[in-house]
């Protein structure tokens, strides 16, 4: 076979198997609809009932919440959420996003296309097909934004580095699914650590307010 024609088959050969890789679901993918959909099939039950009680109000505008978000390679989507924040519901209703694509478990703050944190420094975003493709691409246009993130697990700290948009940023720059299984545990330790505490001051009150002494029992004694 002459060098020209081996040259080019190997390259067709690397073609292929690049266009393979693409194909391939990501480990972070993966993990995000096993265990997105996990989640989603064990919350519907409570969703469905946060869903009944807020049609039962007729609150005006629904029972779901509509705003645009701007997301993977700046594709922008709806991100609709119960109108609710008791249990988490608004966050757990988004796992029909993360199960669909438009989100993952783990990754940035979505935000809008108003937001000027979602445009690198001379992307025009007033134009509607920069939304799609620009030539000043974000890193945040880098990956999807995400259910939950390092910088809402660090949301409380007061550390100029623990800084919302250097958090997300670092995550962009460091991400694997390590990374992803550690903000998770750490996202979902959080609030029951807090469920807990609330338990125990909760029963200390009651102790407190129980007058534990013997009958005819007197001051002067």
């Amino acid at each position: 076979m002459p060098v020209r024609m081996r040259a080019q088959s190997q390259e067709r050969t690397w073609e292929w198997l690049r266009e393979s890789r693409r194909a391939w679901p990501s480990a972070k993918r993966v993990l995000d609809l096993t265990l997105g959909s996990v989640l989603l099939i064990i919350a519907a039950p409570l969703l469905a009932a946060g869903a009944l009680a807020l049609a039962a109000q007729r609150k005006p505008g629904g029972v779901l919440t509509r705003s645009p978000r701007i997301g993977l390679g700046g594709r922008l989507f709806v991100l609709r959420s119960l109108r609710t924040r008791r249990l988490r519901l608004d966050l757990l209703s988004r796992l029909p996003h993360v199960v669909r694509g438009d989100l993952s478990l783990v990754g940035p703050v979505p935000l809008a296309p108003d937001d000027e944190r979602a445009w690198a420094p001379g992307a025009d975003s007033d134009t509607p097909k920069t939304f799609a493709a620009t030539t000043a691409r974000h890193w945040r246009q880098e990956l999807k934004p995400g259910l939950t993130g390092l910088a809402q697990v660090r949301s409380r700290s007061v550390m100029p580095w623990d800084e919302p948009a250097l958090l997300d940023q670092h995550y962009a720059e460091h991400h694997w699914v390590g990374l992803d299984l550690a903000i998770l545990a750490r996202a979902v330790h959080t609030p029951l650590r807090r469920a807990i505490r609330g338990l125990i001051r909760r029963g200390e009150a009651h102790l407190s307010d129980t007058d534990h002494r013997r009958s005819g029992y007197s001051a002067a004694e």
